[in-house]
């Protein structure tokens, strides 16, 4: 039977007015526990289900999470989305996923449109825009994986002493001519992996080549493989990100240049990928889902206006070794 129960029949149930009911549907003024219980047997009642189109006209609000990713491709944002995802659920959140291609435009065209459906806040791991722009949006946003501005609440891992740790084993394990697949240039965590990168290599004898690479497999496999014709006396890569790395192990073996024999690998992710690879990836593992968990919590307390007791939060990382590097050194 279809239940054609609206809020008026429900405050007449229960004896209350309309303004009384809606208060207590949209958990906004003051409702006394007697109202709420005699509602609350109004509606189970009359199987009453609130109108989520006319709930968010009358509260300027959804249920809906918009999650703003650069690159669905790359395997690392998936992992992220599916966090993100399972938390919101949990909660009563939908997730809208939106693929911005890191074109500016198109983030504009997701964020305006999502902003006319009341959605209730943004999840944003690119950096398109200015800081500004994000700050306008007048909604809870929260920056995962990138960082836009201090005022921003902010879920990464720590760029710097992942790319460090990666560096120095790469070192350690024998490498004496490494380069540094950098990501794009301006994004927040290729700058840091960048910095950790250099204190990794800075006052040894190590030769050192910095070469800026996309996140992105095919056009990082032809960087690799043009440095590596040009520079067959390179060792090491310490790859940015485990799709580059993935792109620079593919160049490797069309060249015949054997892994980790002649050439040892390192990417930065940890996603299942790395595992996937022949032979596997050595690789700075974060944890995705971690950090996509605590960002949707950080996010859904900002719509509910539940304090942040941390605005920047920071998840550690670790060395996951598998067969693109030396064991020990030969």
């Amino acid at each position: 039977m279809i239940n054609l129960a609206n809020i008026r029949d429900v405050a007449k149930k229960a004896g209350v007015s309309v303004a009384t009911v809606s208060r207590f549907l949209n958990k906004k003024g003051y409702v006394s526990k007697e109202a709420q219980a005699i509602i609350e047997e109004a509606i189970k009642d009359l199987n009453y289900t609130p109108n989520s189109v006319a709930r968010s006209l009358s509260t300027k609000q959804t249920k809906f999470i918009g999650l703003i990713v650069p690159d669905i491709m790359n395997p690392f944002f998936p992992e992220l989305a599916r966090a993100v995802e399972d938390v919101a659920l949990t909660y009563g959140y939908t997730v809208i996923l939106c693929n911005s291609d890191e074109k500016a435009e198109k983030e504009i065209h997701y964020i305006e449109t999502l902003k006319q459906k009341y959605v209730a806040g943004f999840i944003v791991t690119t950096n398109q825009l200015e800081a500004l722009h994000y700050k306008k949006i007048d909604l809870p946003v929260v920056a995962l994986d990138r960082l836009i501005h201090s005022s921003i609440p902010t879920v990464s891992s720590n760029n710097k002493e992942g790319a460090r740790l990666g560096t120095a084993y790469l070192i350690e394990q024998g490498c004496k001519n490494i380069v540094c697949m950098r990501g794009p240039k301006g994004v927040a965590t290729a700058d840091n992996r960048l910095e950790g990168f250099l204190e990794a290599t800075k006052g040894s004898t190590i030769e050192t080549h910095i070469i800026e690479s996309p996140f992105d497999f095919e056009q990082s496999e032809l960087i690799a493989r043009s440095f590596l014709e040009k520079l067959p006396e390179v060792d090491g890569i310490f790859a940015s990100s485990d799709v580059s790395a993935a792109g620079a192990l593919k160049a490797a073996h069309s060249l015949g240049i054997s892994v980790p024999e002649k050439l040892q690998i390192v990417g930065f992710d940890g996603i299942a990928l790395g595992g996937m690879l022949t032979p596997g990836l050595t690789t700075v593992g974060q944890d995705v889902y971690k950090m996509g968990a605590i960002a949707t919590r950080m996010l859904i307390k900002q719509i509910e206006r539940i304090p942040l007791e941390e605005k920047e939060v920071q998840v550690p990382v670790n060395l996951i070794i598998r067969g693109t590097t030396r064991s020990e050194l030969s």
